[in-house]
C-alpha cells in the first residue's frame, strides 16, 4: 500500500526535531451546497531543524517516531 502524502503550512517549530503542520482539506457540503474547509494538525519528524513556522511542507506517512509522530517531512 502507498503511503500517503499531505502538503500544508508549519504551526509550530518549538520542539527539537519535530514541526506541527496544519493540512487543510475542502470539500462541497452536501446540504448547503457551499464550499467548506476543514484543517487537522500533524506532527512530523523533522531531522534537521531547518523547517520555521509559515513553511509550506510536504509530510509522509512513516514509522511511529513517538506517540504522536507518525509523519515525516519531506
Amino acid at each position: 500500500m502507498p503511503k500517503r502524502i499531505l502538503s500544508g503550512v508549519v504551526e509550530n517549530n518549538s520542539q527539537d526535531k519535530t514541526v506541527v503542520v496544519r493540512v487543510e482539506r475542502r470539500f462541497i457540503d452536501p446540504l448547503l451546497k457551499k464550499t467548506v474547509r476543514r484543517s487537522k494538525k500533524y506532527h512530523a519528524h523533522d531531522e534537521e531543524n531547518k523547517y520555521n513556522i509559515g513553511d509550506e511542507v510536504r509530510i509522509q506517512e512513516s514509522k511511529p517516531y513517538s506517540k504522536l509522530k507518525k509523519w515525516i517531512v519531506i
